[in-house]
């Protein structure tokens, strides 16, 4: 079973402020975001979720940061 993710172009007005928002944080709306946009509840929440873990004013670079996904990702073995 495939879940089809919601793009900005066919997704409702809820969801498309959710984007924007993400977007003017200078973030990308990746896939894993829009299939939670399958529900906007669940969207809204994982993106405040995700800016109280993460938030602008970290000290840390993007870079360093990015890096950081990635070494988690390659030590639990996610191939995405």
């Amino acid at each position: 079973m495939r879940i089809e993710p919601v793009e900005k172009d066919r997704a409702p007005a809820r969801v498309r402020r959710i984007y924007d928002a993400i977007e003017r944080q200078g973030r990308p709306v990746t896939n894993m975001l829009k299939v939670l946009a399958r529900s906007p509840v669940v969207l809204r929440a994982y993106n405040q979720l995700s800016g109280a873990l993460f938030p602008d004013d970290s000290r840390l670079s993007a870079k360093i940061k990015e890096l950081a996904y990635l070494r988690v990702s390659i030590l639990n073995g996610c191939a995405y």
